[in-house]
């Protein structure tokens, strides 16, 4: 929290509405502050009972535009408090401090199934809420604007550096706390979509760790698709950042979703550098790409495109198309977990309709109990799916897939999404400060 005091310094005063007709205003705070942070939002100035629309609208990175809305009444004093007062409609219902933030969906006349995710961690994001006379459903022209205001999601805190890596194989940015250090060290990962995906790694550098945000295909001059890893690829990347003079020690953490989960859990099996493994939505068996190291090879379980099934709308569900890696023909695609001697955070929604990370987990809970093993802990939400980010991301029930190039189902509830996206985020960062030091 103290790295963010230089910025609310300068933004210690709400943000303040224009004050239209009627006295409204609508005061947001801070007006800039950490994207994982709530924003306090408070209205007042309205007729006791008033019908009011808050609708939230920001821009991504392609410029897509993305809103949200909600139904509020004022109450008898004529004020709003989204901490403590009900949303009554719209995209989410109930008291849902940041529920106009992580329903943001793209706008009507937008591309469908698009994400709301930061490509340059550099520039915050801008996000406006606007007040407006009486309740409108989703899509439909609101009322007249009683007030609005602006307010800043930041995913690098002051004095957070980031330093792109090019030496050597390993290729990606690392992020750096302000300060002489050192800090905990954490390796962080995404899955089959390739590329560098940074502003997790920006958040964790704003909350204290060194952060390398690592791709392993699909960027600069990495291998363009994935067809086979090499875990010595992820072996120089522990030992560089591992031996980093910003660094803690001895050892370092990594954190990954999807296929970066699974990549966790091979680093954390045959890298003694690598002591903490947090697995978001991860299989325990390698999948998809054959993983040598050395003279071992791990093959990759593949997917029957023949059980993918595609609803009237297009959308692809690839639930059942991964191999069953309960199957005795595919027990050398398992990744030996139980030979690690770090901890494990597993992470996991239970409606991820990617595939079924549930029943990952509890094959690889049950391996490290064959083998006598309590070194793992379970996050397990109801009602999430696929895609466990920093909090408030916003909940994206179907999303493009960069490899298939087709909408594909994800899971999750939005709601239920949303706050296990909250809980798990501290929980994550618990686990990291606990073995790691």
């Amino acid at each position: 929290a103290a790295m963010w005091k230089a910025l609310s310094a300068a933004s210690a005063a709400p943000a303040r509405a224009l004050l239209c007709r009627q006295a409204a205003s609508l005061a947001m705070s801070p007006a800039a502050g950490p994207a994982d942070e709530p924003v306090e939002t408070r209205v007042a100035g309205l007729s006791p009972g008033q019908p009011v629309t808050l609708r939230a609208v920001a821009a991504g990175d392609r410029g897509c535009l993305f809103q949200s809305c909600a139904h509020y009444r004022a109450n008898s004093s004529g004020q709003l408090h989204l901490g403590t007062d009900p949303s009554h409609g719209g995209d989410y219902t109930g008291v849902e401090p940041m529920g106009l933030f992580w329903s943001l969906a793209p706008a009507g006349m937008e591309r469908p199934y698009q994400r709301l995710v930061p490509r340059s961690t550099g520039d915050p994001m801008k996000v406006e809420v606007l007040v407006h006379q009486g309740h409108s459903p989703p899509g439909t022209i609101p009322g007249p604007v009683v007030a609005k205001a602006e307010v800043e999601r930041r995913f690098m805190a002051p004095g957070v550096r980031r330093i792109r890596r090019k030496e050597g194989v390993v290729r990606g940015s690392l992020f750096l706390p302000p300060g002489d250090g050192p800090f905990p060290g954490v390796i962080d990962m995404y899955g089959d979509e390739g590329g560098l995906v940074e502003f997790r790694s920006s958040l964790l550098a704003s909350r204290g760790f060194a952060a390398l945000s690592l791709p392993y295909f699909d960027f600069e001059d990495l291998p363009k698709v994935m067809k086979e890893l090499k875990l010595e690829y992820f072996e120089e990347a522990a030992r560089f950042l591992q031996r980093h003079p910003k660094v803690k020690g001895p050892g370092i953490g990594v954190i990954g979703t999807g296929k970066g989960a699974e990549l966790a859990l091979s680093m954390i099996t045959f890298l003694p550098e690598v002591v903490a493994a947090v697995s978001i939505s991860g299989c325990s068996s390698n999948t998809v790409a054959d993983l040598h190291y050395g003279k071992m090879t791990l093959p990759g379980l593949r997917f029957d495109m023949n059980k993918v099934s595609v609803s009237d709308t297009g959308v692809f569900d690839i639930f059942e198309a991964l191999d069953d890696p309960t199957n005795p023909a595919n027990s050398p695609c398992m990744i030996p977990i139980e030979k690690a001697e770090g901890h494990f955070l597993l992470v996991v929604g239970e409606d991820d309709r990617m595939w079924k990370s549930s029943l990952y987990a509890e094959l690889a809970i049950r391996r490290l109990r064959q083998h006598g093993k309590e070194n793992f802990e379970l996050l397990s939400y109801p009602g999430a799916g696929h895609r466990i980010d920093p909090p408030p991301t916003p909940f994206c029930h179907v999303a493009m897939d960069r490899v298939l190039g087709v909408p594909v189902l994800g899971g999750g509830e939005s709601k239920a999404h949303a706050h296990a996206q909250e809980h798990s985020w501290g929980k994550i960062q618990e686990f990291l400060r606990l073995h790691l030091g």
